[in-house]
């Protein structure tokens, strides 16, 4: 009888170890993957505003925005939307869609739009719309946009003011680009959640006056 009870306990022990050991892994998997969605969306947000571009006489096309969403009711808070227009390079996401030299299709400039929305599952999603300058954005990308994160917990986009030598959460000078853009990324899960990853990106462009597109 004492040997079934030692047997026991010592089961018991294995179990809940192995179970500990299984629930840790996971965890470690989950951030994992957590900071990977984090790194691929900064990273895809990063490489499109390196490639900004801004003509003044064509501000109705070029214009550079950063507004502040109201979010949802379950603690989402504020989220930014970021808006403008870059020629994008050849590997950035759903490419083949815009440039395709085989049907004579170049739509390498084109108009990006970041964007916190609802998703499936009730969680809030980072997406992006592309649609290329003078064109109207076609349904298919309007209904299904391209989510770079899922869960995501905050999302907020500051551009530096040399004015007011400050960050704004808002960017209303339509004639200008900011010259520093530091976007904060966190999301949900079980792994971390609400640990945000924050980057800082200077953005090589600037704004084209008139008189040098126009010539007067």
């Amino acid at each position: 009888m004492v040997a079934i009870v030692i047997f026991s306990v010592v089961i018991a022990a294995i179990y809940s170890t192995w179970t500990l050991i299984l629930r840790a892994s996971q965890v470690g998997q989950n951030t994992a993957a957590q900071t990977q969605r984090q790194r691929i969306a900064l990273r895809t947000i990063e490489d499109s505003l390196t490639c900004v571009q801004s003509f003044q006489a064509s501000m109705e096309y070029y214009v550079f925005s950063d507004s502040s969403q109201n979010g949802n009711q379950s603690g989402n808070g504020n989220q930014s939307e970021l808006s403008f227009t870059a020629r994008l390079p050849d590997i950035f996401p759903r490419n083949r869609k815009f440039v395709n030299p085989d049907l004579g299709r170049d739509f390498s400039l084109r108009r990006l739009i970041f964007s916190v929305e609802p998703g499936p599952d009730s969680e809030m999603d980072l997406v992006l719309r592309q649609t290329p300058v003078l064109m109207d954005m076609d349904p298919d990308e309007r209904q299904t946009p391209l989510v770079l994160a899922r869960d995501v917990k905050q999302f907020t986009v500051e551009c530096w003011d040399t004015n007011a030598l400050d960050w704004v959460e808002e960017w209303d000078n339509t004639n200008a680009i900011p010259p520093l853009v530091r976007i904060s990324l966190a999301l949900g899960g079980n792994a971390a959640p609400g640990f945000a990853v924050t980057r800082l990106i200077a953005i090589p462009s600037a704004t084209l006056p008139s008189i040098l597109q126009t010539g007067h």
